[in-house]
């Protein structure tokens, strides 16, 4: 890198819950008093098309090797189109852009083994004419991790509270939480930031809401459903039974678990158990499994004196599920992303934007004792412009 590094990077995610492209333009520095100062200039979502949504759901479940290999390149000028509005948004030249700093999006991943992201860098390159950094998530696996929750960097180098512990809980498709210490405190043995995947963020909620629904409603708009409803415990009970919620941290999770098979098996539990269950209990019943998942969560798993938790992502603005969040975790408080810092919905773009930030100024990106990679690694490739 030269003297004069540039230091505005365009982030872009595809997450779990396929609604979208988040796309970020944030400005970064140095700062000899926090570390990273930053600021978010421009953050735009660009809705996929329902064909579009078909086709990366078709990814997602499993189809031929030309449908991967479409999806691929698809994806990528879906991408480039993504970055392509949210750096006109935000008026900056080009030339003082550094890099776009793509996640792309999952298709598997096989937690401390392999992952795959789709999203061709190479396309996004040719349409933008800017280099881009993608495939973050190799590096910590072959360096013996998880490959995920990678968003903890952003919080501990961004989001981290002056004054009192707090834990940052995306609520996406799958929820992931990150615990971080007060800035520049240390309180007894709790020295390291930690995080880990939680489960179910919106994606069971969402799934059921589209299964029982016909299609007619993507997700539970504005927590209606879920409000309605009586959530059948025996059915909670027995989704916490899998494996996956007493394991120990550090561990990620995805649709490779809570799958369109997870989902049918999981409404014909519940009518199973409540033979006349209605959709409205079923969908919270559903509420009910995310939020008491976090309950177990910081219950086993969180010895650290938290005194509040963050929530961001889809599923902070369902009031239905944040209200069962709250009741959860009590007496802990809870507050939104979006009431601290921006839209909650821009969060993961501006965290993967830092981590081509980190690729550039060749820093790590990981954070060992969330992901459990054998220490500091710098993340992602670099395709030129």
């Amino acid at each position: 890198m030269t003297a004069a590094q540039p230091s505005v990077v365009v982030g872009l995610m595809s997450g779990t819950s396929l609604d979208g492209v988040s796309a970020a333009v944030v400005r970064f520095r140095d700062d000899e008093t926090t570390g990273i100062a930053w600021e978010v200039l421009a953050y735009d979502v660009t809705p996929y098309s329902d064909e579009e949504r078909t086709l990366l759901g078709q990814c997602l479940t499993g189809t031929t090797p030309e449908v991967y290999c479409r999806a691929h390149y698809e994806l990528g000028a879906w991408l480039a189109r993504a970055a392509t509005a949210v750096m006109a948004q935000a008026g900056v030249p080009r030339n003082e852009i550094a890099a776009i700093a793509s996640h792309g999006q999952t298709v598997w991943h096989v937690p401390a083994h392999s992952t795959w992201q789709i999203g061709q860098p190479a396309v996004i390159a040719e349409r933008t004419g800017l280099p881009v950094i993608s495939d973050f998530r190799a590096r910590d696996i072959a360096a013996g991790g998880q490959g995920a929750p990678l968003v903890p960097i952003a919080d501990t180098l961004l989001f981290s509270s002056n004054d009192a512990w707090r834990v940052l809980q995306n609520l996406g498709g799958i929820g992931n939480l990150t615990i971080v210490p007060p800035r520049g405190v240390t309180v007894g043995a709790h020295t390291v930031v930690r995080a880990f995947d939680t489960g179910p963020g919106v994606v069971v909620i969402d799934g059921v809401t589209q299964r029982l629904t016909n299609g007619r409603e993507r997700y539970d708009r504005d927590g209606v459903l879920g409000a309605a409803g009586t959530a059948i415990d025996a059915a909670i009970d027995a989704a916490l039974a899998d494996p996956f919620f007493s394991a120990e941290p550090p561990k990620s999770t995805g649709r490779e678990l809570f799958s369109p098979a997870y989902i049918d098996a999981f409404i014909a539990d519940c009518r199973r158990r409540v033979p006349n269950a209605t959709t409205e209990d079923i969908v919270a019943t559903a509420v009910a499994l995310t939020a008491r998942s976090l309950g177990l969560a910081f219950e086993r798993f969180i010895p650290e004196p938290v005194a509040e938790l963050v929530l961001s992502g889809g599923g902070a603005k369902n009031p239905t599920l944040a209200a069962a969040i709250t009741q959860a975790v009590a007496p802990i408080r809870v507050q939104r992303f979006d009431d601290l810092f921006f839209d909650g919905e821009a969060k993961e773009a501006v965290a993967f934007a830092l981590m081509g930030y980190l690729h550039l100024k060749g820093r790590a990106g990981n954070v060992p004792s969330a992901t459990g990679a054998r220490g500091p690694r710098i993340l992602g490739s670099l395709t030129p412009s």
